[in-house]
Order: C-alpha cells, then structure tokens, then sequence
C-alpha cells in the first residue's frame, strides 16, 4: 500500500499540471495506463522471471496505435 500511496501522491499533482497545460483526462488516463504497463512489464521480467513472449509485443504495439489515435489531432 505504500508504493500505491507515493504513487497516487504523484498522479494527482501531475494530472492538475496536465490538464492545466492543454491535455484532456482521456490523455491524460492514456498516458496513465501505458506508464503502468511499461513499469510492470520491466517488474514482471525482472523481479517475477516471467518470459516476455511475441504476442505481448503485438499487444503492446496495438496499445501504441491507441496512443496515436488519442493524441491525433
């Protein structure tokens, strides 16, 4: 609970300066969701010895095309 604590912590203030400086909350949860897809890849490959297999690749590649679509203007 401490780490969801520091990390909540951090989302909040960086959410209001977001916002303010020209993101919608669509982006902003975008933005959110693929942070925390990289950072636990990297936990799960490292720390939990979990291979990391094509079709996540793929998966990933598919979630980069969400990223594009969402910031499209």
């Amino acid at each position: 609970w401490g780490i969801a604590f520091f990390e909540y912590c951090l989302m909040v203030p960086a959410n209001r300066l977001g916002y303010v400086g020209g993101f919608s909350g669509f982006q902003l949860k975008i933005i959110q969701e693929v942070i925390t897809l990289l950072i636990f890849t990297i936990f799960a490959v490292m720390y939990l010895k979990e291979p990391f297999k094509v079709n996540y690749l793929i998966s990933f590649a598919f979630i980069l095309g969400a990223v594009y679509f969402a910031f499209k203007k």
